[in-house]
């Protein structure tokens, strides 16, 4: 018995490892122009009317020597986020300008691994500051990035915000790796960039996502 109770946790520390020795994981927050706590009545109204543009958020705790580092990813889809997609993202890439040479190279390959074809098509890559602060009120919905020409604030999501009746996780995270997600309600979204050859603003929009991420080599 004990032989076996051995094996296994030498088999679970093995499926672990990839991911807490070789990996990175840390905190993600996300923001879009479109509801993702909602029911299908208001999601099918938004359709391919809003939540093209989004705001991807990565803080590492741990991991390829990143520790502490964020990168962000503000993305236009050809179609709503969530939806199959006809063509290829576009993103910009936005490094936090502590980073090194070589930390600035694997925070650009981590946000571009994690987004996916949302970046599929990169328009620039800006080295700014970033913060990032999760954890902010005791509920767990309150968090703040302010990464210059791109910010998201969230707060907590209650019964008030319920439009349906049967509000859920309609559209599941942006990002690859994400675990422990909640929605949260956002009270700032906006891009003030030049990328695009647009900006948003957006709030009061049940329209974020916190969580964490863990991603193996």
């Amino acid at each position: 018995m004990r032989l076996t109770l051995a094996i296994m946790a030498m088999l679970v520390c093995a499926a672990l490892a990839p991911v807490y020795a070789g990996g990175i994981t840390g905190q993600y927050v996300e923001a879009r122009t479109c509801d993702v706590w909602t029911g299908a009545c208001f999601a099918n109204a938004e359709m391919n009317l809003a939540g093209k543009h989004a705001v991807l958020a990565w803080k590492i705790e741990h991991g390829k020597g990143l520790d502490g580092l964020c990168v962000v990813a503000v993305v236009e889809a050809t179609d709503t986020l969530g939806l199959q997609q006809t063509g290829l993202g576009k993103a910009v890439i936005l490094v936090d300008k502590r980073a090194s040479a070589s930390q600035k190279e694997q925070l650009v390959a981590l946000a571009k691994k994690l987004a996916g074809d949302l970046a599929g098509r990169i328009l620039a890559v800006e080295s700014t500051d970033i913060h990032f602060e999760v954890g902010l009120c005791e509920t767990g919905g309150c968090a703040r990035v302010d990464a210059g020409v791109a910010r998201i604030e969230t707060g907590c999501l209650g019964d008030q915000h319920r439009v349906c009746g049967h509000e859920d996780n309609f559209y599941p995270p942006l990002s690859q790796g994400v675990e422990s997600v909640r929605a949260a309600l956002v009270k700032e979204h906006t891009f003030q960039g030049k990328a695009f050859n647009k900006t948003w603003k957006d709030t009061q929009r049940r329209g974020a996502y916190l969580g964490t991420f863990a991603v193996s080599d």
